[in-house]
């Protein structure tokens, strides 16, 4: 079985020093670091070697909040939301009802976000925003990956910071859709290299 075909599934595991673990083939890891907040990221550039900068932490939570208002799934009613995501963590959609001619919808929370350094592969660094998953985990709006927290250090997938389908204008999902898709992050968003078009996280 390929590196490609194998789970996806990534755990933030804090022991000792926070360290984000990834059941994938070394050489298909990249550096990667999540922070519940901005403030975190900064507070953590006061350390020694790290690959990012306080302007590295700015310019990616812009870029993260900015590709979570774009990106985040939308639901049809606050019920349907935290069936998906948890009690507490869904709130209204104000950029689809701000749209000229859009609906309501409620979406989850931002949660924090991810930095990867693609540096190694003739990239920069790159984010991605962090929801909650209803099991109490945290997920990108892809919802193809799961993390046990939204603080941590290590390695992940670089498929981990591909942009999620854009969902800003387009219809909520109902109660039917989410029931036929298998809910947050399955079939919707399933990489079909992967096999198959379930769930590909794990609680």
């Amino acid at each position: 079985m390929t590196s490609r075909k194998r789970s996806r599934h990534v755990a933030l595991v804090l022991a000792g020093a926070a360290t984000l673990a990834l059941t994938a083939c070394e050489d298909d890891r990249v550096d990667a670091q999540a922070f519940p907040d901005l403030e975190s990221c900064i507070a953590a550039t006061k350390d020694n070697g790290l690959w990012f900068t306080e302007d590295d932490c700015r310019k990616n939570f812009e870029a993260a909040q900015k590709e979570f208002v774009e990106t985040a799934p939308r639901y049809a009613s606050k019920e349907l939301c935290e069936q998906e995501h948890g009690a507490g963590n869904c709130g209204d959609d104000q950029a689809t009802a701000q749209q000229s001619g859009g609906g309501f919808s409620f979406m989850p929370l931002l949660m924090g976000y991810m930095m990867g350094s693609m540096m190694s592969r003739g990239g920069g660094i790159f984010s991605q925003p962090m929801v909650r998953t209803a099991s109490g985990g945290y997920s990108t709006p892809k919802g193809d990956q799961s993390f046990a927290t939204n603080r941590g250090a290590g390695k992940v997938s670089p498929q981990t910071f591909q942009r999620a389908p854009t969902t800003l204008g387009k219809p909520p999902m109902s109660a039917s859709q989410v029931q036929q898709r298998g809910g947050f992050g399955a079939a919707r968003t399933a990489r079909p290299s992967m096999g198959g078009g379930g769930r590909m996280f794990g609680g």
